[in-house]
This record gives structure tokens, C-alpha cells and sequence, in this order.
């Protein structure tokens, strides 16, 4: 009996440490947003976009600990949760295979992701404050809504709809979130002309940008492999196996298959569509990282990081201006890898997958747009020009990122 006690002890001590260990490499990828877009946006929008990933951070995790974690996983707290802000109050179930604090760790550095996927897009002319507003909202109420019907056992959940770590969930949601703003917003000054010309706006930093997409890289691994939950016994330790595996090779293929499209494009390696590309594939494994063989992951990271390329070539023809491809990388892929479990995953249907992305991305875009709305009508949500074109680090924050070179305009 007490070496039973003891076995068991140590598979609940040993699957905590690997859900927080997880939870840190996803909380990570904050930074990796924060150089992906600070390296891909223009010198004088840096500061500003670095404030933003920073406070969307703080905003996510202190509005899902008070509000959004009760109403995504409604069993999970016995007790009073709003009263005890700054702490967990509740029982932890017998028997389980991981502290609930652990949980709630690994939960609240998802929510955070979901809102750093709209800062990209809406990136370079939007208010500070409507944007963080827009944030508290999303955290709190939209996301954790969609996630109680998909993994806190609602409705979508019961229906059949799969995915494993938030090809939807997350990424998608993100992105629908991020193309309701965009609409609203408009786009940059000087991106689109009268007659339909597109002129490229470079990024200051493609060092950043290039350190920003290894970060998320690396962060994926706990983003994918935490999410089967548990390491303490053989088939789930082999499980987080295969899912490193194959999160890394469809980044890899993502990232490869980009710059064959590229080069037989335009007979460039264009590098931003290549760092998108392996964002690509890994935010289309996500969906299932599990279930495909590692070939069948190439696969799917391949198609991503072709289907990207296009993505952002046809967003830009129809002057939907997203600086740095965020609602392509996280919502054109994060839906063809929802659409794809089927063809790997027995206990996964079209339909069920088809209703889940539908119901998802419905929700969160309507009700981002009606939120983005109310504070176009009132804050306003788009910068004047004057201060667009001075550039948005010295009007929000007082400071340029780069103080010793003169700002091109």
C-alpha cells in the first residue's frame, strides 16, 4: 500500500512539473511575438508594439485568473472564485493526475497567445488603449466562452470536434479576431494606391523578426507536447515523443516549402515568407500532432507553407492589410489543419471538424466585431495621421526603440 502511495505521488509530482515546464516554454512565446512583430513592423512602431505584447500578457493572465478560467472549465473550482484574485481557492479532486494550479498555468499562457496573434495584424495604426481594452475583453470573455464549448466539454466537444492543442481554439480564434479589427481599421497610409498598386512597407529588423519565429519554434514544443497532458507512463511518454517529432518536422517542411514557392515565384528567398511558412506548419500540426506519421506531418506542414504564401498574396489584393500575415499563418492554417484530422485521426469526421471551425471562428469574429465597433464609436481605434506618420513610439510611449539613427518615414 505505501509503495503504491509513493508510485503515485511521484506520477502526480512528476506530471505537474511537466504541465508548468510546458506552461514556461508556451508563456516563452510571448517574447517570440514580441521580436517576430518588433522585427517586422517599421523602427518607429517598435516601442509601441513591444509595450503592447507586454501588457496583452499582463491583461490576459490577470482577466482569465479572475474571470475567463470559470467560465471555460466550470467544474474544475469548487468554491468562490471571484473573491479570491491572486489565488486558487478550491478543492483539488482525489485522484488527479496534475495540481489544478498547474492547469490554470498551462490555460492562462493560451489565452495570452490568442490575443498576441491580433497584435500583429492591427499593428502600426492602432490606439494603445482601444487595442488594450479589446484585449481584456477577448481574455476574459470571448475565448474562454469558445473554449468551455470545445475543450471545457460543451457543446462542440460532445459533437465530435477535435483539436488536440488549438489549431482553432487559439490560432483561428485569434485570427478572426484580428480580421474583424482589420476591417475596421483600414489600412496603413501609403500601403495601397488608387489603382490598386500594393507597395511593400520592409520591417526594420529581420534579425528580430528571424529570433522572434525560433522562439515560438522552440515554445511550440511545450505548446503541442504539454497538451497531451500527462508523462508518467509508457504510451504517454511515447506519445510526447511523437508529438515533438512531428511539430518540428511540419515547421520544417512549412519553412522549406515557402521558400521553393518563393523562389519559383519570384526567384527570391523572401524571409519573411519563409519564418511564415514554418509558423504555418506548426500552427496546422497543432490541430493533431499526434495521430499523422512524421511523413504525414511533412505533409501537412508543407501544404501550410504554400498555402500561406498565397494566403498573404491574395489578403494584400484585396487590400486587407496585416503587417506581419498573422490572420494567414493562424487563420487560413490553423483551418486547414483543423479540416485535416480526419484523414490521420479514425475518431475525428469532417462534419464535426467543419461545425467546430464554423461555430468558432462565427463567434469570435461577430463578437469581435461588435466590441471593435463600440470602441470605434467611442475611443476611436485608429491613430491620426499626424501621429501615424511621426510614428506611434514617441506618441504613446515617449521613447523611440532606436534612439541613436534617424527615423525613416
Amino acid at each position: 500500500m505505501e509503495l503504491t502511495t509513493t508510485v503515485t505521488e511521484l506520477r502526480y509530482a512528476l506530471d505537474t512539473f511537466f504541465f508548468l515546464i510546458s506552461g514556461a516554454l508556451v508563456m516563452w512565446m510571448a517574447a517570440g511575438f514580441a521580436m517576430l512583430e518588433a522585427g517586422l513592423v517599421r523602427s518607429k512602431n517598435t516601442t509601441e508594439i513591444l509595450t503592447k505584447n507586454v501588457c496583452l500578457y499582463a491583461i490576459a493572465c490577470t482577466t482569465y485568473l479572475v474571470v475567463g478560467y470559470n467560465i471555460m472549465y466550470v467544474g474544475n473550482i469548487e468554491g468562490d472564485w471571484l473573491p479570491s484574485i491572486g489565488a486558487l481557492i478550491g478543492t483539488q479532486s482525489e485522484g488527479a493526475d496534475h495540481s489544478l494550479e498547474s492547469d490554470f498555468f498551462f490555460q492562462v499562457v493560451f489565452v495570452a497567445t490568442a490575443m498576441s496573434v491580433v497584435s500583429g495584424a492591427v499593428a502600426e495604426r492602432m490606439k494603445l488603449w482601444s487595442f488594450l481594452i479589446f484585449s481584456a475583453v477577448l481574455t476574459s470573455l470571448i475565448y474562454p466562452i469558445e473554449g468551455y464549448w470545445t475543450w471545457g466539454g460543451g457543446f462542440l466537444s460532445q459533437a465530435g470536434f477535435s483539436d488536440f492543442a488549438g489549431s482553432g481554439i487559439v490560432h483561428m480564434a485569434g485570427a478572426a479576431a484580428a480580421l474583424a479589427g482589420v476591417l475596421l481599421l483600414g489600412a496603413r497610409r501609403g500601403k495601397y494606391g488608387k489603382n490598386g498598386e500594393i507597395y511593400p512597407i520592409p520591417g526594420s529588423n529581420m534579425p528580430l523578426a528571424t529570433l522572434g519565429t525560433f522562439i515560438l519554434w522552440f515554445g511550440w514544443f511545450g505548446f503541442n507536447g504539454g497538451s497531451q497532458l500527462m508523462l508518467s507512463d509508457f504510451s504517454n511518454a511515447t506519445a510526447v515523443g511523437k508529438i515533438f517529432v512531428n511539430t518540428n518536422a511540419a515547421a520544417a517542411a512549412g519553412a522549406f516549402a515557402a521558400l521553393l514557392v518563393c523562389k519559383t515565384t519570384w526567384g527570391k528567398a523572401d524571409l519573411t515568407m519563409v519564418l511564415n511558412g514554418a509558423l504555418a506548419g506548426l500552427v496546422a500540426i497543432t490541430a493533431d500532432p499526434l495521430s499523422p506519421s512524421p511523413i504525414y506531418s511533412v505533409a501537412i506542414g508543407s501544404v501550410s507553407g504554400v498555402l500561406v504564401v498565397f494566403s498573404i498574396i491574395a489578403l494584400d489584393k484585396l487590400k486587407i492589410d496585416d503587417p506581419v500575415g498573422a490572420i494567414s499563418v493562424h487563420g487560413v492554417c490553423g483551418f486547414f489543419g483543423l479540416m485535416v484530422v480526419p484523414l490521420s485521426n479514425a475518431e475525428a469526421s469532417f462534419s464535426a471538424q467543419l461545425l467546430g471551425a464554423m461555430t468558432i471562428f462565427a463567434w469570435v469574429f461577430i463578437s469581435s466585431l461588435i466590441v471593435w465597433s463600440l470602441l470605434k464609436a467611442t475611443l476611436g481605434i485608429r491613430v491620426a495621421e499626424e501621429e501615424e506618420l511621426e510614428g506611434m513610439d514617441m506618441h504613446d510611449c515617449g521613447v523611440g526603440a532606436y534612439p541613436e539613427f534617424v527615423t525613416v518615414k
